[in-house]
């Protein structure tokens, strides 16, 4: 009988298991017995939350870094004939741009500093382009035609950045409206200045040549922002309307000029 035993206990034994190896010291190890364990937790799955925008962490086609121009583009491609800046929403512009949401907040406040943003740039694209073509004229006449033909060519061109200065200024918030304003007094400047090299090459003078540009500045801005509404075909006989109109101003002011400086009574109004 007891070596019958001793032979069972001997093949109980041989079938145990192999004693498992130390838990090494992990707080992502357990001891208990092996039917119980679980595959070690990687630490690289516990990384704290970013709001850092990568491919892999926010989503397909998402840009790992932006700039505020990247945002100024996504909001110009976003407007259209009936669609201003003030009804773009911060997600509409961070999808178009590639980001998440969070990643707008790095360049920009809020959607209103990207507004002005947008009409600063809006302002100083145009001013540069109808100043060139000023300076390439060579007389008054081209000068304003000049002038006028290039403002309607970016009122046509696919950049839109004319529409934003002829909408943000009536439909706008007050910053829209104050950052209108000012890129228009910038026009006025610069066109007041125009007008006092080409007098003094001519030998004329203007009368209040800052009152002249201002009128001749609200002038064309009013009439363009009817020219959104309007088909292309119609453009021509806008600008033929409004150099005849520019026209009248220049010669009423040089003939108030002239009047003052003969000593004459200036008629009424």
């Amino acid at each position: 009988m007891s070596g019958g035993s001793g032979d069972a206990d001997r093949g109980a034994s041989q079938r145990r298991p192999p004693p498992s190896p130390p838990c090494p010291a992990s707080p992502h190890c357990y001891a208990g017995p092996p039917s119980l364990r679980s595959p070690p937790v990687s630490v690289r799955s516990a990384a704290p939350a970013s709001d850092d925008v990568s491919p892999a962490s926010d989503g397909p086609g998402r840009k790992p870094s932006i700039v505020r121009e990247d945002l100024i583009a996504a909001a110009m491609r976003l407007l259209g004939p009936h669609r201003s800046v003030s009804t773009l929403s911060l997600r509409e512009v961070a999808r178009e741009a590639g980001i998440a949401p969070n990643s707008f907040y790095r360049q920009f406040h809020d959607m209103d500093e990207l507004a002005v943003a947008l009409i600063d740039v809006a302002g100083e694209s145009l001013r540069g382009i109808i100043g060139d073509a000023r300076r390439r004229a060579v007389s008054g006449r081209s000068i304003v035609r000049g002038s006028l033909e290039a403002f309607m060519e970016r009122l046509r061109a696919d950049d839109k950045l004319l529409h934003v200065l002829l909408r943000e200024g009536t439909v706008g918030s007050d910053a829209f409206k104050r950052a209108v304003d000012r890129q228009l007094h910038f026009f006025e400047d610069e066109l007041r200045a125009d007008l006092i090299r080409i007098a003094a090459a001519q030998g004329l003078a203007f009368h209040r040549p800052d009152l002249v540009s201002r009128a001749i500045t609200r002038l064309v801005f009013a009439l363009g922002g009817t020219a959104l509404d309007s088909p292309p075909e119609r453009d021509e006989a806008l600008v033929d309307e409004l150099a005849q109109m520019i026209r009248m101003l220049l010669r009423g002011a040089h003939a108030l000029s002239r009047d003052n400086a003969g000593g004459r009574e200036r008629a009424p109004g």
